[in-house]
């Protein structure tokens, strides 16, 4: 199994915490990528314990942002000192859509940088990075206002490398004609680098489209070539919106993400 494999608490949502970390040793995954509802539900000083005592790594937190939510600043605060405690360096922010009865797509994009600048310099002093993530285009309205990821690296050229990063996730960027120069242009800026496949057609509400590597459309194995070319060489996260997985056995799923890991990402 590739050292680089990081398992993404999404993957599995069938499994509360402490199921997850117990099917991560298992499987011998070392590596894991966290979300911060299944976090608190177990707490959040027990689950970085539960994750430190059986030797896990934690990759990355997910997630800040939705800046236009009037608590934006202090939930995202909140982020940043949970992904502290959790021993990762990597909070993952989903920018948010536009503020309700808004169009004002400008603008919208315009405080989701106003916020960042309010937080960066506070993540940083508690040794965290901000890693804007940019979503496919059919998000725009409700979720990510950040569509690709050059604008998303507009974005994270503003502040100093170590303050603002960005998350290159297969699922959202690998259609984007111009994605291999967008990449190359990222270089340092890589904080994570997320992979998954797209399947079609995709489900009702699209957010569950997400499918098993090898299972779609995407090549995965190009993007993570690209990817690497650029100097990263960090872990490589699964993560995998979709209900048929969901709803598999845990332990299923995770020699499946191993199997398909190896076979079309690495």
């Amino acid at each position: 199994m590739s050292s680089r494999l990081s398992l993404n608490q999404a993957t599995t949502t069938q499994w509360d915490m402490p199921t997850f970390v117990d099917g991560c040793v298992r499987a011998g995954i070392t590596q894991v990528g966290l979300w911060r509802g299944p976090v608190a539900d177990y707490g959040l000083e027990r689950s970085a314990k539960l994750a430190r005592d059986a030797g896990l790594t934690v990759t990355s937190l997910c997630r800040g942002g939705f800046f236009a939510s009037p608590d934006a600043i202090v939930d995202n605060r909140r982020a940043i000192d949970e992904a502290a405690a959790l021993g990762t360096s990597i909070l993952i922010l989903v920018s948010g859509g536009l503020a309700e009865g808004s169009s004002d797509i400008d603008g919208a994009r315009q405080n989701v940088i106003d916020s960042i600048a309010e937080l960066a310099p506070y993540a940083a002093s508690q040794g965290v990075q901000l890693s804007i993530e940019p979503l496919h285009p059919m998000f725009a309205s409700d979720r990510c206002v950040v569509s690709t990821l050059d604008q998303a690296l507009d974005m994270a050229f503003l502040f100093p490398a170590n303050q603002v990063g960005v998350c290159v996730d297969t699922y959202h960027i690998w259609w984007d004609p111009g994605v291999y120069q967008a990449i190359t242009r990222a270089a340092d800026r890589i904080s994570i680098f997320q992979v998954c496949d797209w399947i079609t057609p995709l489900p009702e509400g699209v957010l569950l489209g997400r499918g098993m590597m090898g299972d779609g459309c995407i090549e995965l194995r190009r993007l993570r070539e690209a990817v690497d070319a650029t100097g990263y060489a960090g872990p490589i996260e699964v993560e995998i919106f979709n209900q048929s997985i969901w709803d598999s056995p845990g332990d299923e799923v995770v020699n499946r993400v191993i199997r398909t890991f190896e076979e079309h990402v690495v």
